[in-house]
């Protein structure tokens, strides 16, 4: 593989990445479970789309007890997902097709199967010693300090071996790595070398704000009631209980990520990291993408919450964005593999759920698509004895996990697993609402959510002040949210995110529609009559 694809260093500025999770995209060996030589065979169908990227969830070697998020070897293929060849296939028919490809970098825990954590438990002074969170108990036994895992229960585990705790901040079997230790940093970096080496563009970089947890384990204090919220973990988990001040977002990662940054700039690669905190999402955001020499952009959790996001909250969304950091780069998603699929979640209709998608294709930023979305799925219903995920399974029924997001993706209808698989069951169900939303379905009906999607992308890369430009003057009228584009042109945009019609007002001057193929409502007389769930998209003449 070539070092460098590619030369604009600022190709991932406002571009549309859409994410696979390759375990439901498509099974290329008939073993029901979705694999690379599976996302070779269906890229196509991404570049149909209009995507600029891919990032593929984690694939490499691991004991899957969080389906690839507990690595235990950073640099190899699981067999479950085919070869370094295959992945080396996927990136060669990626690039052939114009897509860029980023990969899942899972840096803050490894699994407790990798063998760097299998030396560091064995005592306390081999090599690997210190690569690991480890601490003394207390005096009566008991943890070294109050920390939660994010999946439930105490972020401590013991360990006979070294008679101490390591922690986790997500399973027990994921024991957190030491970043305040040098040769980690250097371990990690060496990670992102090997795949950029490969060929790849850039890096998804999960739970970018846990790479280091405070020095002095410090115990996190309390929340009170009021101040709590649902965006990071369900109601149902104490880990809301806590402001995680030190358990996470510590300072000493600021200086990690200008050194990930340096790996990065001689590939013209890019990074964006996930940022995972329930109170400081956003200004964690901007502290991580400012000063363009950290990660170029994060997405944070403001549209990936449980509550449907309105008018207002997506104004107070832009103001606190405006306030921490004007200039910071966020890459906006409504779905992901983490989170109920936002047409469930929200309670959209089908019109309601084009306006969002159209919206989402108006901000500023860049744009992460999760498979399905652009067939518009809703979440699927899995009984709790076909449950695999373990967040699932702890805290069921009041939630259900992530299953439901995970389900293999249906591209016929006439078929057992709509054509994701030939075998005989899937590793998980292929759920009836899903079939009539096939893409095959929907490449068939000429108005369907795909090709609205088709349309959109087709939209925003035919209007580059969408992708780059600057965005201003933004509100919310009732249930109307709209703002203003420029760079080169100006562009209105107003979006009616309720069931009522509302009229709207735009600024001075003469505007003409643009965006007809997208449901664009023309202004009249410098105003805009939206219907419930209508949009305004116009261009200053």
């Amino acid at each position: 593989m070539t070092d460098v694809i590619g030369h604009d260093a600022d190709w991932w500025r406002g571009a549309v990445i859409y994410q696979i999770y390759p375990r439901s995209y498509q099974d290329s060996n008939g073993d029901g479970i979705g694999d690379l030589g599976g996302i070779v065979e269906r890229l196509p169908h991404i570049a149909a789309l209009g995507a600029d990227a891919i990032w593929i969830s984690p694939f490499f070697t691991s004991p899957m007890k969080d389906f690839g998020y507990d690595v235990s070897d950073y640099c190899d293929v699981d067999p479950m997902f085919g070869s370094l060849a295959d992945f080396d296939r996927v990136v060669t028919r990626a690039h052939d097709l114009g897509l860029k490809v980023m990969i899942d970098l899972v840096l803050s825990h490894t699994s407790d199967q990798h063998p760097w954590f299998k030396e560091s438990r064995k005592d306390r002074v081999n090599d690997k010693a210190d690569w690991y969170v480890w601490a003394e108990p207390k005096p009566d036994g008991t943890a070294p300090n109050n920390w939660l895992s994010v999946f439930g229960g105490s972020a401590w585990q013991w360990d006979g071996r070294r008679r101490q705790y390591y922690l986790h901040n997500f399973l027990t079997s994921q024991p957190d790595l030491n970043l305040h230790h040098e040769p980690v940093q250097e371990a990690l970096l060496d990670v992102a070398r090997f795949w950029l080496k490969r060929g790849v563009n850039g890096f998804r970089l999960d739970t970018i704000n846990f790479y280091f947890a405070d020095r002095y384990l410090r115990d996190n204090p309390s929340l009170p009631p009021e101040l709590r919220n649902d965006s990071i973990a369900p109601s149902v988990n104490p880990y809301n209980h806590q402001l995680h001040l030190f358990s996470k977002n510590q300072p000493e990662n600021l200086e990690f990520l200008r050194k990930f940054r340096a790996v990065l700039n001689p590939y013209g690669a890019a990074a964006v990291g996930e940022v995972g905190d329930a109170q400081r999402g956003l200004e964690i955001m901007a502290e991580y993408t400012s000063g363009g020499d950290k990660v170029q952009m994060c997405y944070p959790f403001e549209m990936l919450q449980p509550a449907r996001l309105t008018a207002s909250s997506a104004a107070a969304v832009f103001d606190r964005l405006a306030a921490a950091a004007p200039d910071a780069w966020p890459c906006w998603a409504y779905s992901n593999h983490d989170t109920v699929r936002h047409v469930t979640r929200w309670g959209l209709s089908d019109a309601a759920a084009r306006v969002y998608a159209t919206m989402l294709m108006c901000l500023r930023g860049s744009v992460c698509l999760y498979q399905g979305e652009e067939l518009g799925l809703p979440e699927a219903e899995i009984a709790f004895e076909e449950l695999q995920d373990p967040y699932g399974i702890e805290f069921w029924p009041e939630f259900k996990g992530r299953d439901g997001c995970r389900t293999p993706m249906p591209w016929v209808t006439d078929n057992g697993l709509c054509g994701f698989s030939s075998a005989a069951r899937a590793w998980l169900p292929v759920t009836a609402p899903h079939r009539p939303l096939s893409v095959a379905a929907q490449e068939a009906a000429g108005g369907s959510m795909l090709h609205h999607y088709r349309s959109l992308l087709a939209f925003r890369r035919g209007h580059p002040t969408f992708a780059q430009g600057r965005m201003g003057g933004w509100k919310a009228e009732g249930d109307v949210f709209s703002f203003t584009r420029s760079g080169g042109i100006e562009i209105f945009c107003a979006f009616n995110l309720g069931e009522a019609e509302a009229e709207v007002a735009l600024p001075s001057g003469h505007w003409e529609r643009i965006g007809e193929a997208v449901g664009s409502i023309a202004p009249a007389g410098g105003k805009v009559r939206l219907p419930a769930w209508g949009a305004c998209i116009a261009r200053k003449g």
